[in-house]
């Protein structure tokens, strides 16, 4: 998948690398900001009291 990616980006290394990190940065926000946030209240993680 990795290696799909590397060649549909374009121009020279300098550009892709660039752009990989774009790619990772955008991930990185979308799911912190949007995913995270949507999915942390199904978790069960707020229950800290022991019966």
């Amino acid at each position: 998948m990795y290696g799909w990616i590397w060649r549909h980006l374009p121009g020279p290394t300098a550009a892709k690398v660039a752009e990989a990190v774009v790619l990772v940065l955008g991930i990185v926000a979308l799911l912190m900001l949007v995913v995270f946030p949507w999915v942390e209240p199904l978790l069960p993680f707020n229950q800290v009291t022991t019966g």
